[in-house]
């Protein structure tokens, strides 16, 4: 009788694809890119080698700023493009600015004219409604605040009504009633950073 083989353990890394990474795997391949993308300034918070949410985010980010296809799943050709890119350009050149890319639906965390973070965003769906311009943080609520475009995770507002905010929801599209749309996590962190208090400059171009 020929002896029974045992099945190999399944890798701890998945991936549906040669060379795709995308939400739901983990291990080595994928804290790889989280630190490619860290080194890059692609925000994701800690890298973890679990391909979570704010990983997404991060690729997606990335997708937008090399005019590509935007899933947030890191393919050969995402890959490929975040290879070739360096450290996205600011349009400010002192002191600490959020920049809003309106074009390449992008957030530019930028300090003295350098970019140190980029975060995925969602801005107006209707043109206009996100105004350009350069603006100051004139108040803020360190919680959820139900303003007149809804219900917001705490707001800075720059704007009238229109606040930087983190929402559960952040398309790769633009999507809000006029606000600038970040992850909830992402909000979380420019809280904690002190990277857009009262006064702070926001440009949106």
């Amino acid at each position: 009788m020929a002896p029974t083989s045992t099945p190999a353990a399944a890798p701890t890394t998945s991936t549906t694809a040669a060379g795709t990474l995308r939400p739901g795997d983990s291990g080595p391949a994928v804290l790889a890119l989280q630190r490619r993308l860290t080194a890059l300034g692609f925000w994701l918070g800690t890298p973890d080698g679990r391909y979570g949410t704010s990983t997404e985010h991060a690729v997606t980010a990335v997708q937008k700023a090399a005019g590509l296809a935007r899933d947030g799943v890191a393919g050969p050709v995402t890959l490929a493009a975040l290879d070739r890119l360096s450290h996205l350009s600011a349009r400010s050149s002192t002191g600490r600015v959020i920049e809003v890319d309106l074009r390449r639906q992008l957030l530019l965390v930028a300090v003295d004219g350098h970019v140190q973070w980029v975060m995925d965003t969602s801005t107006g769906s209707v043109p206009g409604t996100t105004p350009a311009g350069r603006f100051a943080v004139f108040r803020q609520v360190d919680g959820y605040d139900a303003g007149p475009l809804g219900v917001l995770y705490r707001p800075k507002y720059f704007y009238r009504g229109v606040a930087v905010h983190g929402y559960p929801n952040v398309p790769p599209y633009p999507a809000s009633h006029g606000c600038v749309r970040v992850t909830n996590a992402a909000m979380d962190w420019l809280w904690a950073n002190h990277a857009l208090p009262i006064g702070g400059a926001v440009w949106v171009y």
